[in-house]
This record gives structure tokens, sequence and C-alpha cells, in this order.
């Protein structure tokens, strides 16, 4: 990357953007407001072509677009051979363990993987209120948000009653949507309707973590998505479906959900670009019979952080401590799994994963790499940048709507959230044995108009909570 910058003179006029809009049936150009910093002639896919326009950033932290060449700064960065795209959205970040200790190492490796917002859609929070009200009072790399987290609701109460009235007070103080992981918390198919009724009164998503793993009832818990969404009209997420729901038959899965999208109902999926999952050993998907039920032995489960495999003793020891493993690459195969649903429209990326540690971090490796892995993969398959920046950008900003309605998006008026990458060396780094690695080929990160991370090294904290507005009375 080559830096040019200069002083523009007082009193230039602003030149018209590239953006247009209809005004009264004739074309009008909105003028330029002051800019502070100019990207020049980097390629990204705007208004569904790919060229260079000129990309401005205003005092504010909004977006200008303009004509190559046509708008002036006091400092205007040279992009030789890069792509600029909207900043990634990550709807299923995971930082629900220990959120006040590890958000900065959460954040920092989510920025440096490309990542302007992250959002924790699979759990979340059981009091948003508080939630965004302590975090609000800390510095972020990047933007942040969650979902109501049933799971925790549920375990505060033993009251339906009481569970919808929290889920309703959280979605009242801004949540973004409801979310429930039935794996890992079984509950009747009446009291989640339930929430997804609630998820429908406010017009927000509600994201589900299917009730079955095994090779002999996963397309029942996509058939239990689809009737969540026909009983509630709620738009149903479904979480990693590769791993849950699609790892023995992702082709049924994928046409159950075709075919409930054809006939009017709401449904979409995410996936992440590995071949292999990993989870807690306390968890319900290790209660007895796990072997069978995967395929598995203790041998086969890799202490996450380490090359330690496991053994009966071991599995005992880490349970109690509630470690995570991954079980081998290849158990979910890509060419069966993650490249189909890739395929489908209504798939995009979502990684399931933070790191927590600073360093030997005990998390799955999609925590910091997850997003430049996608692209590498996505190259790997001939798919084109454009389709799987979507996944990374549009889609799941259209999932998060109206939440999310000026970002994830390169429009003038837009916030300046951004990813300045390398289309041919941009790649995840990071490994079951050392998660704790800074994805490649990722050369800047702007969040809110305010550089956020540039060639290996953090920026300013300027990110801000996404939250809808809180009602009141």
């Amino acid at each position: 990357m080559k830096r040019r910058s200069f002083i523009g003179k007082a009193g230039t006029l602003a030149l018209a953007v590239l953006t247009t809009q209809e005004v009264f049936g004739k074309i009008s150009f909105p003028q330029t407001p002051s800019l502070r910093l100019v990207l020049r002639g980097g390629s990204c896919f705007f208004e569904n072509r790919w060229q260079s326009p000129d990309i401005g950033i205003d005092r504010q932290g909004k977006l200008w677009m303009g004509q190559a060449g046509s708008l002036q700064a006091p400092e205007v960065r040279i992009l030789e051979n890069q792509v600029v795209s909207p900043g990634f959205i990550d709807i299923l970040a995971d930082n629900a363990a220990n959120p006040r200790r590890s958000y900065p190492v959460f954040e920092k490796f989510k920025v440096t993987d490309g990542v302007t917002t992250a959002l924790q859609m699979h759990g979340g929070s059981g009091d948003c209120a508080e939630y965004y009200r302590t975090f609000g009072a800390l510095p972020h790399v990047i933007n942040y948000g969650v979902s109501t987290a049933v799971m925790r609701i549920r375990n505060m109460t033993t009251s339906i009653a009481a569970r919808k009235k929290q889920v309703e007070r959280c979605l009242d103080e801004g949540a973004l949507g409801v979310s429930h992981s039935l794996e890992y918390q079984p509950t009747p198919y009446d009291e989640v309707l339930a929430y997804a009724r609630l998820a429908t009164k406010y017009d927000r998503p509600f994201f589900l973590h299917l009730r079955f793993s095994s090779a002999t009832q996963e397309t029942e818990g996509v058939e239990e998505a689809v009737q969540l969404a026909k009983d509630s009209g709620a738009r149903v997420h479904i979480d990693h479906l590769h791993s849950t729901g699609g790892t023995y038959r992702m082709g049924e899965a994928l046409e159950r959900i075709r075919l409930a999208n054809v006939h009017g109902h709401r449904i979409t999926c995410c996936v992440y670009p590995y071949s292999f999952w990993a989870t807690y050993l306390n968890s319900r998907r290790f209660d007895d019979g796990w072997q069978k039920r995967y395929g598995l032995t203790y041998a086969d489960l890799q202490l996450v952080g380490t090359g330690e495999r496991l053994t009966a003793e071991s599995f005992v020891r880490y349970k109690i401590l509630k470690k995570l493993v991954a079980v081998p690459p290849g158990t979910m195969p890509m060419e069966s799994t993650v490249d189909l649903a890739l395929k489908e429209g209504f798939c995009m990326i979502g990684s399931d994963g933070g790191i927590e540690y600073p360093v030997s971090a005990n998390s799955h490796p999609r925590g910091a790499g997850c997003f430049a892995t996608s692209l590498s993969h996505a190259r790997q398959l001939g798919m084109p940048l454009e389709t799987i920046l979507h996944k990374m950008t549009g889609l799941p900003r259209s999932l998060m709507l109206p939440a999310m309605e000026d970002r994830g998006i390169l429009a003038s008026g837009a916030w300046a959230d951004l990813v300045v990458f390398n289309q041919t060396q941009v790649n995840g780094r990071a490994t079951v044995e050392k998660p704790n690695q800074f994805s490649d080929g990722i050369d800047m990160v702007l969040v809110n108009g305010t550089i956020a991370y540039e060639h290996g090294k953090l920026g300013f904290s300027s990110g801000t909570g996404i939250r809808y507005p809180v009602r009141t009375g």
C-alpha cells in the first residue's frame, strides 16, 4: 500500500459523488461534505459491478462514494491490488463465557480477521439492558450487539410466564433477536414456539441451534425449524447447519429449507469454513453414547490450543474443567456440507467462535480466522468474490434490518465500516494447535470511519453498540 497525503485548499468546492438518486423523476447528485480521508484505487463491488471509485470518509465517520480521482481530503491512501469491502458482519460471534474479562482479546482477533461488527446471536444475554449499559461504558475496537439468550433466562426461573416476560423485556431493551440452543437445553416445542412468536411480535430474527446432531435424527431438527417458521411467522435462522442439521444429509436439509422459503416462510442458515467442529466436554453433545453417535473415540478428540489427544482419564479430567475439544478434520467433509450450503442464496457465513485468552486459547480457530478462511476457500471453489462477500456483508445485514440499515453496504451516508484486503493473499492462519493467530492478507480495517487495524497493529477504538431503540412506557 502506498500512502500519499496532501492538504486540501480552503474553500474547495465539494464534488459530485457517483451514487445518484431519483428526485421528482430527475437525477440529482448529492454533494460531499468535508472529508478527512479518501481511499483511492482499490477495487470494490459497487452498484453491481467491479470498479474503483474514490471512497471518502467524512468527519462523522460516514462514507461518500465518488468517481475515481474526484474526491479531495487532507489524506489520500493509494490502494494497489487491494479490494475494499464493507466490513464483515459476524452474526454468530461467541464470547458468552466471561465477556467482561475477555472482550478485548475477543475483539482483537475479530478485527484482524476483517470483522467490523460482531453480534452474539447464538447465545447473548439474559439481561440486555444491563449488557448494553455495562459494555457501553467500555472502549470497543469493533461494533457489538447481542440477542436475548433463552438458555440463560430459563436457568434464571422455572416459570414459563416469567421466562416470556424476561424475553420480552430484553426485546423492549433493544435486543437484536431471540436465540435458543435446543441440543444443549432441550425444551418442549410449545415453549419454543412461544419464544418464536415473541420474535415475530417484535420483528426480530429467531436464532436456533437445532435439537439433534446424530445421523439418524438431524433432519428432524431441520423439520422442527421449518415448522416453527410456519407456526410463528418468525424469521428463523439455523445456526451452523453443517455441524447441526446437515452433517450427514446436507442435501435433504437444504431442500427442506428451500421448499419452505418458496412457500413464503423465511429461513436462513450459516456455516463456517472448517471440516471439524469443537465444543465443550461438559455439553450435552458429550452425553453417554457420544462415541457411537459420532463414530469417534477418545483419541480422536484434541484439546484445543494444544496438540494433546485425549484418553479416557483425561476426558473425565477436562470435562470437569469444562475444556473445549476438537474432532478430527474431515468429520464434516467440506464437499458434502459447507460447499453445498454455500451454493444457496439463504446461506451466509457465521463463525460460532471467539478467542478468549491472549495466548494458548482454548478456542476453535474459527474465532480468529473464519472470514479470511472463507475468502480463501471461496477462491479455491471458483466462487465469484462478490458472492462470498455478500455472504459476509449484505446477507447478514439483511437479516439484522433495520438495526443494520446503514452498515454493511458501500453507499454515501452509510457508516464507514470497511475492510481492505489482498484477494490472493488473504487466508486464516489460526489452527487447532495455535488458534491465536492473525489472518493473512487483511491490510486495513476501519470502524465508524476510524482505522481500527492496519498492517498487524491495532488502531483506535471507535466501536459502538448495535441495538434497537429502547421502548418506553
